[in-house]
C-alpha cells in the first residue's frame, strides 16, 4: 500500500472485486446475472488488452466501474444503431431487402462509421454525414446547420482528419 492507494495486479483486481462489479452492472441493466457476468468479463478483458495493470489504485471500484461504464455506452450505442437499421430495412418492400449476410455487413459498417466519427461534435459529425452521404454542398450544409460555409470547412475537414487517424 503506498500512500492510500492498493497495489493491483490483474487477477487480484479480478479476485477482489468481480462480484461486486457483476452486481453493480446487474442493478444499472435490470438483467439477470448472465448478461452482468458477461459485461464483468469484458471489462476484465478490456483491462487485459490495455496492457498493464495500474499499479496502485486508490479506488479500484471507481476505476473498474468507469471501464464498465464505457462498455455500457458502446453496448447501448450499438444496439441502437442495429435497431435504426431494422426499422428503416421494415420500411422497404420485402423485395429490396439484402440478405442476412448484406444485413450483417451494413451494420459493421455502421458501427464503423460511428467508431470513426466518435469524439466528433454534433455539428461536425452532421456537416460530414450530410456532405458524404446526402452530397449536400457547403452552403446548404451551413444554412441547415445555422452556421457560416467557413465553419462548415473547418467542420469537414475536422472529420476527415479524424477518420484518417482512425485508419
Amino acid at each position: 500500500m503506498r500512500g492510500g492507494k492498493v497495489e493491483f495486479t490483474h487477477e487480484g483486481l479480478y479476485r477482489e472485486h468481480r462480484s461486486w462489479l457483476t452486481d453493480w452492472l446487474r442493478r444499472r441493466l435490470g438483467s439477470g446475472a448472465d448478461r452482468a457476468a458477461d459485461f464483468t468479463h469484458d471489462t476484465f478483458l478490456r483491462l487485459l488488452q490495455a496492457g498493464e495493470c495500474p499499479p496502485a489504485l486508490a479506488q479500484p471500484r471507481a476505476y473498474l466501474a468507469t471501464v464498465a461504464r464505457g462498455l455500457l455506452v458502446d453496448h447501448f450505442r450499438r444496439q441502437d444503431l442495429e435497431r435504426a437499421y431494422l426499422d428503416a430495412l421494415a420500411a422497404l418492400p420485402p423485395a429490396l431487402h439484402p440478405s442476412p449476410e448484406e444485413q450483417v455487413a451494413v451494420v459493421q459498417s455502421l458501427l464503423a462509421l460511428d467508431r470513426l466519427l466518435d469524439g466528433l461534435g454534433p455539428k461536425p459529425r452532421e456537416a460530414f454525414l450530410l456532405a458524404q452521404l446526402e452530397g449536400w454542398e457547403h452552403a446548404r450544409i451551413a444554412e441547415h446547420l445555422g452556421v457560416s460555409v467557413s465553419s462548415v470547412k473547418k467542420y469537414l475537414h475536422k472529420a476527415v482528419l479524424q477518420c484518417l487517424q482512425m485508419l
